[in-house]
């Protein structure tokens, strides 16, 4: 598995969901509807990530550089291992702090039916000079596509387009249209800032699965190249659902960071795409290896 099909959905409607992303479990079940059996069991996803769509620029790390007019819009350009997570942080660092961006990077919550959602939209009113006028944001959902099977990839839009994601499906929430796709070959990327630098942190992008109730899943521990141990790592309980029967995880909970122990950082980073250990085809897994001489950069973009 050298590919990976970056996709950029539009919300048309509010998501009633996890409210942090939507899980590659969810995904992979959307797609599943639109795919002949055997191609659906090749198929991996990692979980969605809100994307506010803004006019911003790129973090200093990326191999491109200067602004955008619709920045968090589609896909971005990928080149270098750095560019592959310029959407797969919640904070969105590349925001710019001249704009209110906490708030450009909230969603507005609409209760439906007792349900909170996540709108699709977010709007903002601008000074009293400019009552009249709304600052509005719609939000994105960006998730990239890999298989056992490389040949399956990409799939063509009219598979992508018109997925669902989140409850009450029946009844129009999470509706999304395809508005961008890439392919992307993970061998031909640059890894110039992993082979340049001696000493690693790898930051969790996802929940890494300790333990499912899902059956025949296997246990995990923490792995051996993070320096931590189970006590000084925070915990989620996280949930998928498969064929209406609800299977609790019990994860190490994304966002955090963890120095690197192991001494082939390109490899291990490649990993991180993919994913690694119990329910990784699912989105579960995710991590990316930063050089220990960005990490203070990268925690205060």
């Amino acid at each position: 598995m050298t590919t990976i099909q970056q996709i950029h959905w539009k919300l048309e409607m509010e998501y009633i969901g996890h409210p942090y992303y939507v899980s590659g479990n969810a995904i992979c079940h959307a797609l599943g509807h639109k795919l002949p059996p055997a191609a659906h069991r090749k198929l991996r996803a990692s979980h969605g990530m809100f994307v506010p769509g803004q006019y911003d620029t790129y973090p200093e790390e990326h191999s491109q550089s200067g602004a955008h007019p619709a920045f968090g819009n589609g896909c971005r350009p990928v080149a270098a291992y750095e560019d592959l997570f310029i959407f797969r942080d919640p904070h969105q660092p590349w925001l710019i702090d001249s704009r209110p961006r906490d708030a450009l990077n909230t969603h507005d919550l609409r209760v439906q039916s007792g349900h909170p959602a996540l709108a699709s939209q977010t709007k903002l009113g601008l000074p009293e000079t400019h009552k009249f006028d709304l600052r509005t944001t719609n939000w994105f959902v960006s998730a990239y596509l890999s298989a056992t099977d490389d040949s399956l990839l990409p799939l063509e839009e009219e598979v992508l387009d018109g997925v669902q994601f989140g409850g009450k499906r029946n009844y129009g929430y999470g509706i999304t249209t395809l508005v961008d796709t890439q392919l992307v070959d993970l061998d031909t990327l640059d890894y110039s800032t992993l082979t340049n630098a001696d000493a690693f942190s790898i930051k969790l992008t996802t929940p890494f699965v300790l333990e499912s109730t899902y059956p025949e899943a296997d246990d995990q521990r923490v792995p051996w190249w993070w320096t931590e141990t189970r006590d000084e790592l925070g915990e989620r309980e996280e949930r998928i659902v498969e064929q209406r029967v609800m299977h609790r995880l019990t994860t190490v909970d994304h966002g955090q960071v963890v120095k690197y122990c192991g001494n082939n950082p390109v490899e291990t980073a490649k990993n991180g795409i993919h994913r690694v250990e119990t329910h990784s085809k699912y989105g579960f897994g995710e991590f990316r290896v930063i050089p220990v001489e960005q990490h203070g950069t990268d925690q205060a973009s």
